[in-house]
């Protein structure tokens, strides 16, 4: 039996150096690019050699995400990256762009492709096609159940990933807009300003708060995950690897998260699981927003969300039982230990929160004097005062933030300078009169290396060598990774050697045993292929308007405003089911005024409804609809599979460069709609070299977020109870998210219960439709799900006639068009691009 591999986050050498000392199988972490936490220190290419070979050491592999989407520019600079982390001895890649892992079996066909939880694999669909690309291992989306998790294992042969502790994205990862759109820093690009942990409130269309104070304000900020207390069921399930969230994390924080599941997963094998209250204890202490085991076991509604507080709560200290204003010292009786050096935050009736770091600590004795001691540590139970700058309350809740102790501990793993968890060599020295003295090492692996002195062994005039000199010199290990285990001594005579000379042998011996221990991870030398360069396509387009509708109105008013395409279903925005004689009739409507129809299928498809949707994929090729619109890679592959149905790719399958486009040609794809990350320039530079049409979206509200999590059902919907009263159908309301500045970000509820957050601003690129008829792109996309069918009309009569402009506008030209858009209007990244 395989035993799982615990993987722990480094975005530094001190974390690192963590994850490994504290029981690490394996670490995943990030060169200084294209990596998808950017901001975390990451590796140089002298630190990702260090850190691969201080790992490989100790038998920890390296996984090295080059999850972010790439430009076309940047992909020269990928390629050597690739063949550099090849050579370098990375273990495995994570990538989330398709045209990445295709770059990667073009430059580094042998080095193992690992599927990002970015890609969004949420079913056996997703997981299967990957499978079939040559992915070795798929990192599953974080919505998943445990019975889909076991369903996907027992129906692959590829490893399965999933994450078990830290912080959770409210969004299905990969799927975010939200950083990008609001902020220009995009989640694609490793660099989320997360606007999910910013406070929002739950209005209506009369801008009424409909929680009031029944809730927080950070609606979009989820708990962090744990679930130390289901790895027996993870590990029977058959997962492959044990993900632990992380790399902004600091070196502590990697150590106590790794050392305590490390001791759980022990105690598993051993056949003695338990969770001590330790472990629970030291994994809330170092960094918590509350926990939730996420969709694991089943939808925990608001139970899931830190709607107090968005960032580490800390542990539960106690209730302020006094606060002396003058002195300015607060007493507490303590739910927990407190020492000098820890921090603690008040959570005050006034004013929000306020921090102190204990200085001076006093227990303060019972009795008619109340006398106060002062002391270094106060224990769980004792009344504890100490000083606080800002004014606190009587009743006021204090959490422990910050254990200096367990910090000081957890310190430990990575500061020392010397290995923590050492490597077990049992050493056999022989030596005789007239002989070089031979030291032979073998590890607990069965490596094994001799060293030898270039000093023959003489006679002993005073002190011979004996074992306890021998086991002295031999023992000193210093900062290698190896520890003595046994020492066999056979000296044969009187013999006297230099402790120089043996000092120098068990050098030896430790260099050849490293280098044995490193063997397994050679590779043979890359052959150098230059990079391909995109080559232009030579074709002709016809540039048409396509709608987006979810009801047959929609359809009606878009086919009558001249819509040269339909994409027609998926997600319905009114909650409603499309039923199969929609599709049909919708079919039958376009097709009757001569324009094209794409059947929308939805973004998520989880496990469970992967039969159904299997079987509508049937019924509806048999009306024979011009193409299939794909939003992920599973529901792709199946089209393929069972139709014969041209398929087209939505932008949630993410094009952003030509290398993914040439891909999707590969994989059977007719038509695809590009990444709204991308500015006009780059949508231009990949018209000229698709091998495919391309789309874009130029109109309509762009989803920022699609979720697992819904905040109408969980905060008003009673979600948490395993039953949701649908307020989002039934209170006939629209609901909003606003945030600080009075934005207003609409909240849709498709009819598989997913939450969709929408832009605010309406993106229109009325004023330059003609731009993308003369770059070559084939569809001018239209997003009328959020629309009425009015405004879709409008909209598309709109674009029909600024589409054959044979020029740019005019002044004036332009003030009439911004006229015909109206208010609220953003241009997207068209004109500014994407960190």
């Amino acid at each position: 039996m395989d035993l799982v591999e615990l993987l722990a986050p480094a975005g530094s050498r001190e974390a690192l150096i963590a994850a490994i000392e504290s029981g690490a199988n394996a670490v995943y972490l990030a060169g200084n690019m294209f990596g998808a936490r950017a901001y975390a220190e990451n590796f140089d290419e002298e630190g990702l050699r260090e850190a691969i070979r201080m790992a490989h050491l100790r038998n920890v592999l390296i996984n090295v995400t080059v999850n972010t989407i790439v430009d076309d520019r940047e992909l020269p600079a990928m390629a050597d990256y690739l063949r550099f982390l090849y050579e370098a001895g990375a273990d495995a890649i994570l990538v989330q762009d398709l045209g990445v892992a295709r770059l990667a079996r073009e430059v580094v066909p042998n080095l193992p492709l690992h599927a990002s939880t970015q890609m969004t694999v949420h079913n056996l669909d997703g997981v299967l096609a990957l499978e079939k690309m040559g992915f070795t291992r798929v990192v599953l989306s974080r919505e998943v159940s445990l019975a889909t998790i076991k369903h996907i294992i027992a129906n692959c042969h590829v490893e399965i990933e999933v994450f078990v502790h830290g912080a959770l994205c409210v969004c299905y990862s990969g799927q975010c807009l939200m950083s990008s759109l609001i902020g220009g820093r995009s989640g694609n690009r490793g660099r989320c300003a997360q606007p999910c942990r910013l406070p929002y409130t739950l209005v209506d269309e009369q801008d009424k708060d409909v929680l009031e104070d029944s809730a927080g304000k950070y609606l979009l900020s989820p708990r962090d995950m744990k679930t130390i207390e289901l790895l027996p069921e993870l590990i029977d399930a058959g997962v492959a690897s044990l993900k632990i969230e992380g790399r902004m994390k600091r070196p502590e924080y990697v150590a106590i998260v790794v050392n305590n599941y490390r001791q759980a997963i022990d105690r598993h094998y051993a056949g003695q699981f338990q969770v001590t209250d330790k472990n629970e204890h030291d994994l809330a202490q170092i960094f918590n927003r509350d926990f939730t085991t996420a969709y694991l076991e089943k939808k925990q509604g608001r139970n899931m969300m830190s709607d107090r507080r968005p960032n580490n709560r800390g542990l539960m200290l106690g209730r302020v039982m006094a606060y002396d204003r003058q002195a300015g010292m607060v007493t507490i009786k303590l739910n927990d230990t407190l020492a000098v050096g820890d921090q603690v935050d008040f959570w005050v009736k006034v004013g929000g929160r306020v921090t102190a770091t204990v200085k001076d600590l006093h227990i303060v004795k019972s009795g008619k004097n109340r006398n106060m001691v002062a002391v270094e540590r106060a224990e769980a139970g004792s009344v504890a005062a100490f000083p606080v700058e800002s004014p606190v309350y009587e009743h006021d809740r204090a959490f422990k933030v910050f254990d200096n102790e367990l910090m000081e501990w957890a310190k430990g793993f990575y500061n020392t300078g010397a290995p923590v968890r050492r490597i077990p060599v049992d050493v056999t020295v022989e030596t005789a009169v007239g002989q070089p003295l031979t030291i032979t090492m073998v590890d607990v692996d069965g490596n094994k290396a001799i060293g030898q002195t270039k000093f023959i062994g003489q006679e002993a005039i005073k002190r011979p060598l004996g074992e306890d000199t021998i086991r002295k010199q031999v023992a000193r290990l210093g900062t290698s990774v190896f520890e003595l285990r046994t020492l066999t001594c056979h000296i044969i005579g009187q013999v006297m050697v230099p402790m120089s000379e043996i000092n120098e042998a068990r050098r030896q011996a430790v260099e050849r045993l490293e280098e044995q221990r490193l063997a397994k991870y050679n590779r043979p030398k890359l052959a150098y292929h230059g990079l391909s360069a995109a080559k232009t396509a030579q074709k002709r387009v016809n540039t048409g308007i396509a709608a987006v509708v979810d009801n047959l109105e929609k359809a009606q008013a878009a086919l009558e405003a001249g819509a040269d395409w339909l994409i027609f279903g998926g997600e319905s925005y009114s909650h409603m089911a499309i039923t199969p004689m929609e599709y049909e009739k919708a079919i039958y409507m376009a097709h009757k005024r001569s324009a094209k129809i794409a059947l929308n299928t939805p973004r998520i498809i989880r496990d469970a409804e992967e039969e159904a949707f299997h079987k509508w994929l049937r019924t509806v090729a048999s009306y024979q609809p011009d193409a299939i619109n794909v939003h992920n890679i599973g529901a792709l592959a199946v089209v393929k599979e069972l139709t014969d149905i041209p398929v087209h790719t939505d932008y949630s399958v993410i094009a952003y460069n030509h290398k993914t486009l040439t891909y999707l040609q590969e994989l059977g794809v007719s038509g695809a709609t590009l990444s709204p990350e991308l500015n006009l320039t780059q949508v231009e530079a990949l018209a000229k070299t698709s091998p495919i049409p391309l789309g874009c979206i130029v109109d309509g509200n762009l989803e920022l977020m699609v979720s697992e999590y819904c905040a109408t059902g969980s905060f008003i919907g009673g979600l948490h109870t395993g039953k949701c009263s649908a307020p989002c159908v039934n209170s006939g309301k629209k609901f909003f998210l606003k945030d600080r500045k009075d934005i207003k970000f609409p909240l849709v509820m498709d009819q598989y219960c997913h939450m969709h957050v929408l832009n605010a601003n309406r993106l229109s690129m009325l004023p330059h439709a003609m731009k993308f008829r003369k770059m070559g792109i084939s569809q001018l996309r239209i997003e009328g799900r959020y629309m009425t069918a009015g405004e879709l009309k409008k909209i598309v009569a709109n674009y029909k006639k600024y589409l054959i402009y044979d020029n740019d506008l005019n002044e004036q030209e332009k003030a009439v068009a911004m006229g015909l858009e109206g208010s609220g209007i953003t241009r997207g990244h068209y004109f500014r691009g994407v960190l």
